[in-house]
């Protein structure tokens, strides 16, 4: 009789060419499909000249402009200059030389990669993806296996289309019942990273599970999946639906005709085996989630909007009271303080965590008919290009002028500060973003990770606020 397996373990036997030990804890990994940026494969690209090898599978890979690159709105204007950025015009060489077809700057389809990928339908359930990005665990909102690679495995998964990988352990995050009004997926995942700690899913896959997650839409398990890894999860997997299905039937090139329903027969059996065992579990009830907001400077440094800033006096953990004492010496905050009253200099819309329509929609209701607090800096970025149409064509741009966002093109942006969109030092920002790690928004920067509903209502407030407030008197 077949042993019961995981979603997570059907996945890796599938894609397994060669176990490397007795136990089958290390095995050589076959990977579907990689996605490349102009930041994490320069070093890869010249490691292959050095050696004189190929790319074994081009059509495997993709590459985007995202990282380094200016979100202005003036985008056109900078054709000119394109060739003055190094790693923009060697991701363009070594994409001409290697034939890995590249959305740059200008293409049509530019976007955050994460992004991007889903929007093409290349995400498909059953997948490995693996990708010089941490947050590479987005894809397993789709059935598929996704996690973060160094430069060397981007290097050698290029010239060979397999990696040497590491088994992981199965966890099991179930998070059942309704949510709340205006709870929304990034409360989920900020609720279920503050319980288990920034390395509390360290070694393991986590399987997200439970009638909360079932409800959520595909952008909303792409937020849940994406921020996995900020508990220290190296892989993210959600069993794939009809929610799952429906999603990929109008994506350019996802399968259609006789191979879309192949494809779904094989589909249709990726889930968790009755019976199947894994090494933790984790419940939560999803009706006890409030909007949560960061207070810190780790993830797990979170609270619901309600509460006031922990006193590091009364954690237990020596190494825990340490962090957080730095953590609020370096956010200028002390224990005791109401959240709620917590003065914002800026607030910022986007990256691949929370800058999808889905997303955007969010914002611009709570958004419509109101104005930006004076003296706060507002700023959305659609997660590619094709998001920033699509809001044009709602209207949702004018939503955000109106109340005094800036209306920018699409890439990472704010979310790393490796371009020109930045926080100053000592500025407080509101961020849909992932992380709020020390200078992860500009040198000094102060960051509070929220939804971008929970965003948007801070830049009209001016302070970090509950937005179930708001969304009450839009009500009335």
């Amino acid at each position: 009789m077949t042993q019961p397996r995981t979603l997570y373990d059907k996945l890796v036997d599938s894609h397994t060419v060669r176990r490397l030990d007795e136990e089958g804890r290390q095995v050589l990994l076959y990977v579907d499909r990689t996605v490349l940026n102009e930041y994490t494969s320069p070093q890869a690209f010249t490691g292959l000249r050095e050696a004189g090898r190929d790319v074994f599978r081009p059509r495997s890979a993709i590459a985007v402009v995202d990282h380094v690159n200016s979100t202005r709105p003036d985008r056109d204007a900078l054709r000119a200059d394109r060739a003055n950025d190094a790693q923009m015009s060697y991701l363009q060489k070594n994409c001409d030389d290697f034939g890995i077809e590249l959305f740059d700057l200008f293409h049509s389809q530019q976007g955050i990669e994460h992004v991007v990928m889903p929007e093409l339908g290349l995400a498909l359930p059953g997948m490995v993806i693996a990708a010089g990005d941490s947050h590479t665990t987005t894809y397993g909102a789709f059935g598929s296996l996704g996690f973060g690679i160094g430069t060397s495995d981007i290097e050698h998964f290029l010239a060979t289309q397999t990696l040497v990988y590491t088994r992981l352990r199965n966890m099991r995050v179930e998070v059942d019942g309704a949510l709340p009004v205006g709870v929304t997926a990034k409360d989920i995942i900020m609720a279920v990273v503050r319980q288990l700690g920034a390395d509390g899913a360290r070694g393991y896959a986590v399987e997200f599970a439970g009638s909360a997650i079932g409800n959520l839409s595909i952008e909303g398990r792409m937020t849940v999946c994406n921020m996995a890894v900020e508990c220290g999860a190296r892989g993210a997997v959600i069993a794939p639906d009809e929610k799952t299905f429906s999603y990929l039937a109008d994506k350019p090139r996802a399968p259609r005709g006789a191979l879309l329903e192949k494809a779904l027969t094989a589909w249709q059996s990726l889930r968790t085996d009755p019976g199947a065992a894994f090494d933790a579990y984790v419940e939560i009830d999803a009706a006890a989630i409030a909007p949560m907001v960061t207070w810190g400077t780790s993830p797990d440094q979170a609270a619901p909007v309600t509460d006031v800033i922990p006193d590091p006096a009364h954690e237990t953990n020596d190494a825990r009271r340490r962090d957080a004492e730095r953590a609020l010496d370096y956010m200028g905050l002390a224990p005791g303080t109401r959240l709620r009253d917590i003065a914002i200099d800026r607030a910022f819309i986007g990256s691949c965590t929370n800058a999808r329509l889905e997303d955007l929609r969010a914002a611009a209701t709570v958004l419509q008919g109101r104005k930006v607090a004076p003296g706060v800096a507002a700023a959305v970025v659609p997660g590619s290009s094709e998001v920033r149409r699509r809001a044009e064509a709602e209207g949702i741009d004018r939503i955000f002028i109106d109340a005094g966002f800036e209306w920018r093109q699409s890439g990472c942006s704010m979310c790393l500060a490796m371009n020109d969109d930045v926080v100053a030092p000592g500025e407080r920002c509101a961020s849909s973003t992932n992380r709020n790690f020390e200078g992860r928004q500009g040198a000094g920067a102060r960051t509070h990770l929220m939804s971008p509903a929970m965003v948007a209502a801070a830049a009209v407030a001016g302070r970090l606020c509950d937005v179930r407030s708001m969304e009450a008197s839009h009500a009335g």
